[in-house]
């Protein structure tokens, strides 16, 4: 640390002294440049994130059904009809699978340009605009380099590219709703921490535990200088919980066809050992949220309470793929554990150990160059590589293929072909028509899984006759014959 310049009043404070070019830029100047600073990382995110998002698509890159699930529920709220995803089954109601009315804020936008595209281009601006908050409560906290590094270090983090490159998913609205209740938190700004959590409880059934957690947060938070508003936080936290009972007890089974909530096996399933099932790989998770992240610097703020909701239902779960690193299941965590470092950080530079403050005072360089680092093996690496930004010949064939398959006509599928079909057709997944007979069949067949894929249209449907009625690079189209 800088030595004080001398003074005539000795500085009997107990308090470390912090240099003024560190300190949090109160009250900053409308021409400070600064402030910008927030957003313009957001654009530079935005761009990236959208570019990886996009390509994938363009290169028939898609890892599941979910962005043609998302389409069809979004279709269908763009047409004022109830959100039926017929890859689920036809007919079905998404609100018995999962409860994300949010995703109806998407509906004008996809009315305008109705195409998966749309879909990935808003969860790009969408994770891009968490970026905001989180460097503009670093920046307050910890002074504009230091605020821009921990920007940096977010927008770049694995949990956000793992993200952008998984398709679409509904907790791209929860990233920056938590980003924006956390920002409130740290200034104080209790009622604003609140109402942003509230809104969780329209992105996923789950989250309510998370606002819960986050009004137990404000509730300590507040409990000394605010004690109405620590009260209320008590409240919000009870109705969080609450939410979260009748979504599963009540709301989800009656749109479901079963009148249950799906997603109850992958609890009560266990795969041995129960929670501790691959503790290897959960160890291995929480070092990757912890390390590189936030120097294990997190682990001294409370904040960090708020990421165990989703921890908990992760790990206690058989289900194998909750448990890693890969798809979109630890973005919610990345603005919890950021914002949680920020505060600790904040608390570290005031702390009378002098290790701790040299620790606080180099880390947000050391975790924005950390992300930098590991982005090398991420999917923002792909920027650098000029074959992103090209479609390849196989795709234009393949969509070549897809376009004889008139507006309008049902088609059963699996993944490859769904999202070129989803904006315009009837698509439902593969074996899983129940008893409708579509118009065409399209199968991605690249790997030879089916030998004879006529004999497996039989199979599917054993009253009606399909034939090949074209290839392109491994996908098969067939035509239901009249």
């Amino acid at each position: 640390m800088p030595t004080p310049a001398p003074s005539a009043t000795p500085n009997t404070s107990s308090e470390p002294h912090i240099p003024a070019a560190d300190a949090p830029s109160a009250g900053q100047k409308r021409s400070d440049p600064g402030r910008w600073d927030p957003w313009l990382l957001s654009a530079v995110m935005f761009v990236g994130y959208a570019i990886v998002s996009v390509g994938r698509y363009r290169h028939l890159g898609q890892r599941s059904w979910d962005l043609g699930i998302f389409e069809q529920v979004i279709r269908s709220y763009a047409h004022l009809q109830a959100p039926i995803a017929d890859l689920k089954g036809p007919g079905f109601n998404i609100l018995g699978d999962h409860f994300s009315p949010v995703t109806a804020l998407l509906a004008p936008l996809y009315r305008v340009f109705p195409s998966p595209v749309t879909l990935l281009v808003a969860q790009a601006a969408l994770f891009a605009l968490s970026a905001v908050p989180v460097t503009r409560a670093a920046a307050r906290l910890l002074g504009r380099p230091r605020g821009l590094a921990i920007g940096v270090a977010y927008g770049l983090s694995w949990g956000m590219q793992q993200a952008v490159d998984f398709d679409f998913h509904e907790i791209c609205f929860a990233v920056p709703i938590i980003a924006f209740s956390l920002e409130a938190l740290l200034a104080r700004r209790w009622r604003a921490a609140l109402v942003w959590a509230l809104t969780l409880v329209l992105v996923k059934e789950d989250l309510g535990v998370t606002l819960a957690a986050i009004a137990l947060v404000v509730a300590l938070r507040a409990r000394r200088d605010s004690p109405l508003a620590a009260r209320y936080a008590l409240g919000v936290a009870v109705f969080g919980v609450v939410a979260v009972a009748v979504t599963l007890l009540l709301v989800i089974p009656s749109f479901n066809t079963a009148g249950t909530y799906d997603y109850w096996n992958k609890v009560n399933e266990s795969g041995g050992g129960g929670p501790f099932d691959g503790l290897d790989t959960k160890l291995r998770t929480l070092g990757w949220l912890l390390i590189p992240t936030s120097g294990l610097l997190a682990l001294r703020s409370p904040l960090l309470f708020i990421a165990l909701p989703t921890l908990g239902w992760r790990f206690v779960s058989s289900y194998p793929q909750y448990w890693g690193t890969d798809w979109h299941y630890n973005a919610v965590l990345m603005p919890v554990v950021t914002l949680a470092l920020v505060d600790a950080l904040d608390h570290a530079r005031r702390s009378p150990r002098a290790r701790l403050r040299a620790y606080g005072n180099h880390l947000p360089a050391a975790v924005a160059a950390a992300a930098l680092a590991l982005t090398t093996a991420q999917p923002l690496a792909a920027l650098t590589e000029s074959e992103i930004y090209r479609k390849p010949a196989r795709v234009s064939a393949v969509e070549r293929l897809l376009e004889r398959v008139p507006d309008g006509a049902s088609v059963e599928a699996n993944i490859a072909p769904i999202s070129r079909l989803t904006s315009r057709c009837r698509v439902f997944w593969v074996s899983n028509a129940r008893g409708v007979e579509p118009d065409y069949i399209a199968l991605d067949n690249s790997r030879k899984r089916y030998r004879d894929v006529e004999a497996y249209a039989r199979t599917l449907h054993p009253d009606a006759r399909y034939a090949v009625t074209g290839t392109a690079y491994g996908v098969v189209l067939l035509k239901r014959q009249t």
